[in-house]
């Protein structure tokens, strides 16, 4: 029997390892004994519960530099975005226009084109251009979404002078912090964003959890109604178990994120020094300084990303490809095309706490194997 290879994950911007601190604090919340009580009654087991999901709330606005009272926990940023969105749209009739850039995820753009809306072009690097944001707001505008950082190419977006912008204007600004959180500082009581969303499996915490933060004194009405939840913000029986792993992750992100940020970085940096000597291989999006510490986008000159995402694979590498023809659809990646790069031929690789030096050796030995033979092929 052939022995299978080591597993080298690389694909920690879709999800990440479960951080050990999540994964203990879950064993523990499971095998403690005692019911896992509605966190709303007032019994014994009821207070248990709202006292974890409590702890929780603290811990991720440690992380984020907030308040607790402004964290609303949801099932993940896909429904953090779907909140502020229709929630920014139904706060004020009057103002339903909705701007965002071209490069914002699928769940920011597939929202806001529900309503009025406005694109906003971005550089080759993905970087958008602040003067054209600001021409875009009209007296309609509600809501402006940017993103931390891009979830395919990693460029940073210039957050404080949008915000900065738009609060000039009376506009709300929605945060799409789902690659940034734990990942890079973030100190939203500095920022003054209006509304930011994040995601727990992005940076070592449960799938299924999330949050959505509302700043102080903000309201907007909540997307899920039917209960008084997360006082009224958000319907539905909390997911106990999920937010304590949410909360306990981003506990032990807050102690280790810098020294995790620094091993991301050096990483990613191997990635693309190796790139630049690998024939047809090009780093896409913002230089090094410029991007989020822990993915790199790779344009590949001439090579469908389909049979190398197999090549690897088949040589124990998980990576991604930033093109959307490599999951469900057969469209090219919408970033990519925005930012005027090939937009059907490139790989992601993304890195997290788990992974060390040997991974990114492991990486791109088999990324020369598979990129010659694929070439070789082709003649």
């Amino acid at each position: 029997m052939t022995d299978e290879p080591v597993r080298t994950y690389l694909d920690a911007a879709s999800t990440t390892p479960l951080l050990p601190g999540a994964r203990e604090a879950l064993i523990e919340w499971y095998t403690s004994g005692g019911v896992a009580g509605d966190p709303g009654r007032i019994h014994y087991d009821g207070m248990r519960s709202r006292v974890a999901i409590e702890d929780a709330r603290r811990f991720v606005a440690g992380m984020l530099g907030c308040s607790a009272r402004e964290v609303v926990f949801t099932s993940g940023a896909t429904e953090s975005i779907a909140a502020a969105t229709w929630g920014a749209r139904a706060r004020d009739p009057q103002r339903q226009h909705v701007v965002f850039a071209a490069v914002e995820h699928s769940a920011v753009r597939e929202w806001s084109e529900r309503g009025p809306f406005s694109v906003v072009g971005v550089d080759r690097t993905g970087l958008i251009d602040i003067d054209e944001l600001v021409a875009a707001i009209r007296p309609e505008t509600g809501l402006v979404h940017i993103q931390w950082g891009n979830h395919e190419v990693g460029t940073l977006q210039p957050v404080e002078q949008v915000t900065a912008a738009c609060g000039k204007r009376g506009v709300l600004v929605h945060i799409d912090a789902a690659q940034a959180a734990g990942r890079v500082s973030i100190d939203l009581a500095s920022l003054n964003a209006d509304l930011v969303s994040i995601s727990g499996h992005k940076f070592g915490g449960p799938t299924g959890t999330g949050a959505l933060v509302v700043r102080r004194g903000l309201r907007i009405p909540p997307l899920l109604i039917g209960g008084d939840q997360e006082r009224a913000r958000r319907a539905g029986l909390e997911h106990t178990a999920g937010i304590i792993g949410l909360g306990a992750a981003a506990a032990e992100i807050t102690e280790t994120r810098s020294a995790i940020e620094a091993q991301c970085r050096l990483l990613t940096d191997s990635v693309r020094s190796w790139a630049g000597h690998a024939e047809g291989v090009e780093v896409l999006g913002a230089d090094a300084d410029g991007s989020l510490p822990h993915l790199v986008c790779l344009g590949l000159d001439g090579l469908e990303p389909q049979p190398v995402l197999l090549g690897l694979d088949a040589l124990g590498v998980s990576v991604h490809s930033g093109s959307s023809c490599s999951s469900e659809s057969l469209e090219p990646s919408p970033v990519l095309e925005a930012m005027g790069v090939d937009a059907d031929r490139s790989l992601r690789v993304s890195v997290s706490w788990a992974n060390t030096a040997a991974d990114i050796d492991r990486f791109t030995v088999a990324a020369d194997q598979v990129l010659a033979e694929l070439r070789a092929l082709r003649g």
